[in-house]
């Protein structure tokens, strides 16, 4: 494939896109790099596409409905999903009014609106007031509305639906480190980010594991600090939250899943009117029909990444843009 494009700096999930419209002899044009805007065009049918999923399949309106979780929540009760209660708040007066309801639960504290992870905070047993005031106030760095939820229980799965079919399915585990017996937590992470799959940008496959304040705090509620020395083989965890962007792992689950989620993320696409998302299932166990009190829809997302179907960190390539162009006729 002789393509003439220079694909450096694009983001891998649009890079994905453009290497399949060329293969398919559609025209491509970077139309601004540093925000992935491209434009593709075969005899009279043009499309301009911003990284990767933002298309014209959907709507202006489903975006921004995706893009509140407080109405997203709303429309999926509607249907008969389940998703986590909670409550709104503004700021820190609020978030102490709520303090006692919340004391000895497991929560999610994240933005009204906000995408890839950004700005969520995960607390297990509520303790001091403390600890809901920095996850709250860290959380008003991104947005100037915040929802405190009820913290699902079971392990998170991604489902990316395009058009009318959940096309692939991961599981994102929390950033992490596997113990050597020799190196301190710390060097574990300085080790694992050198995999060449993990960078900065999404434009790796995977991201590089920080050590910042969320990190930290997390592994002092285990009881361990960055110079701990994991045993042979021990898995520590560093995030609660398990997004890619935060350097979480993504394993392929695509054909190991009861269909009844598949059914619950398909529903859930049509609830807010969108062709492409990311529907974000808490599950208990992916084999076992689902309930009302086994999963549970955390987020739904306008602009969910592709790259990490087709290049997991454990599993197969799912070529989801494949499916993209399909959907946009070309």
């Amino acid at each position: 494939m002789s393509s003439g494009i220079d694909l450096e700096g694009l983001e891998l999930s649009t890079q994905a896109v453009v290497k399949e419209a060329l293969i398919r002899n559609i025209q491509v044009e970077i139309l601004d790099r540093d925000e992935n805007f491209i434009r593709l065009t075969k005899g009279m049918k043009t499309e301009i596409i911003r990284q990767a999923t933002k298309t014209s399949a959907d709507t202006y309106v489903s975006a921004e409905v995706m893009g509140n979780k407080e109405v997203t929540k709303l429309l999926l009760k509607e249907v008969g999903i389940r998703v986590p209660s909670g409550v709104r708040i503004k700021n820190l007066n609020e978030a102490r009014e709520h303090y006692g309801i919340f004391f000895g639960k497991d929560l999610v504290v994240k933005p009204l609106s906000t995408n890839f992870g950004l700005g969520v905070f995960v607390i297990k047993d509520l303790g001091s007031p403390n600890e809901l005031e920095n996850a709250v106030e860290y959380a008003l760095a991104y947005d100037d509305t915040v929802l405190i939820e009820e913290f699902i229980s079971g392990k998170e799965f991604r489902f990316l639906v395009v058009g009318d079919e959940v096309v692939a399915i991961l599981h994102r585990e929390p950033a992490n480190v596997k113990g050597d017996g020799t190196n301190s937590i710390e060097r574990l992470v300085e080790i694992k980010n050198r995999d060449p799959r993990r960078g900065e940008g999404y434009i790796t496959p995977l991201e590089k594991i920080k050590l910042g304040s969320v990190e930290v705090e997390f592994l002092r509620k285990q009881g361990l600090e960055l110079d701990y020395v994991p045993k042979k083989d021990e898995k520590i965890y560093l995030r609660e939250n398990s997004n890619i962007s935060t350097g979480g792992d993504s394993i392929d689950y695509t054909d190991q899943v009861h269909p009844g989620y598949t059914e619950i993320a398909l529903k859930c696409a049509k609830a807010v009117g969108a062709k492409i998302t990311g529907a974000d299932i808490m599950i208990d166990d992916v084999q076992k029909e689902p309930n009302n009190g086994n999963y549970g829809v955390i987020e739904l997302n306008f602009n969910p990444a592709i790259h990490m179907h087709n290049h997991p960190y454990l599993g197969m390539n799912r070529e989801v843009e494949k499916k993209v162009l399909d959907l946009l006729g070309f």
